[in-house]
């Protein structure tokens, strides 16, 4: 079945919409929206199908009978938007009793990401993870399974002092779930704003604008806080770093530095686990997702990245602690490290991976290459330079060199007959202002590229009557003027053959010295593939 059907990359998202972010039970009907989204977010960055599916049911007994018998048609089922305690019922259950991957991304989406950070917060302010106290300010699904998380990265669960609505967790509450109760104090703190004095560590994961700067000057040096409501955080950033210069901050939001979102991973956790033909996402293959996001924030950080953010520069440090979501490499870290966890935990049916065809079969669902030339497009309009087509009478040229003209990328020069190229431009419709036109056979520079040619040339057997009469060639006259100075590029074989092309640039240019041999590069950009030969 997956070998022959679409079941291998097929992912159900399924919520009743009790717990939809800032919105709360909002049912199935109004959550929709929320979950088609959550569908294109899978395609755009893992290249993962999805069918978002809807219930009309606060049972999570009549939740759970109707996933276990949706196991024939998908390869994973993303849990959405369903109210604590039950969702953790329900995930408990599912994950016991089917053979595919069962992950509620609340839980452990916010987890994953918040605990990549983490690490890397804690390191740049040169602490221990094993050290730090920290004050959780939310008891819901997504606090407990972060803090469940934070410990198996080293954190000590006697150092994790969490509220909920009303007060801090203790030993002594009477109305504690089990989930909960499990991170009770013995000895708590009377308000969330006495926690505050000498914490190490602050995570918001309730409501927004709880805390103040007061609070904030509170805490021990170089503090971590991770303020992730949304869409208004716990502290807003300016006012924290503003009386803090030594805090480390994170939130939910892309307007400010370190933002948590778990689009950076729920797509490449199920794109590794559905490639493995894992059986269940468990705490391993997470932990793997978690290290590997960790890791990929100290790389340096790629130009195809940086165009993607306006050019803006980052690197390691206490504005730069998490990958950014829209970096392309988190699919080619994170899949592959959750792969490999399944393999080595035994839940996967595939037990061997080529890793490096894998790598280029993941860059290629989110076309790599193509990204390639949109950089290479990116740099040319920074310095656009002057290009000349020596085929500049030929219709799909002039078109060619207008949509050079009108991206930016260079400004054109078209050699041939002007009369001919300009009736061809206005049949198009363009505007002469778009080009310069140069008619090599009649050209104030004619004489001056040949006696160019001619010195260059004259060792060889040229005379200046042959450079005379060779200049008047477009392919000679656009390859001097690249030669002199007077264009940056040539573009032509339109119309020629490949040594009708290249022996004019090879006459008129030459070869760098210190190299003897001439190598060609084409880019072949098909439908879905562009495609490099050398």
């Amino acid at each position: 079945v997956y070998k022959y059907t679409a079941k291998g990359n097929l992912v159900a998202v399924l919520s009743n919409g009790t717990a939809v972010l800032g919105l709360g039970d909002i049912g199935p009907e109004a959550g929709k929206p929320v979950m088609e989204g959550k569908g294109v977010l899978f395609k755009r960055f893992a290249d993962i199908d999805v069918f978002d599916i809807e219930v009309n049911s606060h049972d999570p007994k009549e939740i759970i009978r109707l996933t276990q018998m949706l196991e024939p048609t998908f390869g994973g089922i993303n849990l959405e938007d369903i109210k604590a305690p039950e969702c953790f019922e329900i995930e408990e259950t599912l994950k016991a009793t089917m053979n595919i991957p069962v992950f509620h991304d609340d839980q452990h989406g916010t987890a994953i990401i918040s605990c990549a950070a983490l690490i890397n917060a804690v390191e740049v302010a040169g602490k221990k993870l094993d050290k730090v106290r920290i004050i959780v300010n939310g008891a819901g699904a997504s606090a407990i399974s972060c803090c469940k998380h934070y410990v198996r990265a080293g954190v000590k669960k006697e150092n994790i002092y969490m509220f909920d609505s009303k007060g801090c967790i203790t030993t002594d509450r009477k109305d504690l779930n089990k989930y909960k109760d499990g991170f009770a104090q013995a000895k708590g703190f009377p308000s969330l704003e006495a926690a505050f004095k000498d914490a190490d560590v602050f995570i918001g994961l309730s409501i927004g604008n709880v805390v103040n700067k007061e609070w904030v000057k509170a805490m021990a040096p170089n503090p971590i806080i991770f303020a992730m409501a949304n869409p208004d955080p716990e502290i807003m950033y300016d006012d924290a770093v503003s009386v803090r210069k030594d805090l480390i901050m994170a939130t939910g939001r892309s307007d400010y530095p370190n933002q948590v979102n778990n689009v950076l991973g729920f797509p490449f956790i199920f794109r590794g686990a559905l490639d493995v033909r894992a059986t269940q996402i468990n705490d391993e293959m997470k932990m793997a997702a978690t290290l590997a996001l960790a890791k990929l924030a100290k790389e340096k950080v790629p130009e195809m990245v940086l165009q993607a953010y306006g050019g803006e520069e980052f690197s390691f440090g206490k504005e730069y602690i998490i990958p950014k979501p829209f970096d392309p490499r988190v699919l080619w870290y994170v899949a592959p490290a959750v792969a490999k966890a399944a393999i080595e935990t035994g839940v996967a049916k595939v037990k061997e991976m080529d890793w490096v065809a894998y790598e280029e079969q993941l860059k290629e669902r989110l076309g790599l290459s193509k990204e390639i030339v949109r950089v290479m497009i990116h740099k040319a309009q920074k310095r656009p330079k002057k290009v000349v087509y020596p085929e500049g009478e030929e219709e799909n040229i002039i078109r060619a060199a207008h949509t050079v003209y009108s991206d930016g990328i260079a400004n054109p020069i078209l050699l041939g007959n002007e009369k001919i190229i300009k009736k061809e431009i206005e049949r198009i419709g363009y505007d002469e202002k778009e080009f310069q036109i140069v008619d090599p056979e009649n050209c104030d520079k004619c004489d001056s590229y040949a006696e160019a040619f001619f010195k260059k040339r004259q060792r060889r057997g040229a005379t200046l009557w042959d450079a005379k009469n060779l200049i008047h060639k477009p392919n000679y006259y656009g390859a001097m003027m690249v030669e002199v100075g007077d264009a940056d590029a040539l573009i032509s074989g339109y119309t020629t053959s490949y040594p009708n092309t290249i022996k004019p640039a090879l006459q008129c240019i030459g070869v760098k010295q210190g190299f003897k041999i001439v190598s060609g590069m084409y880019i072949v950009i098909a439908k879905k593939e562009t495609y490099f030969f050398a």
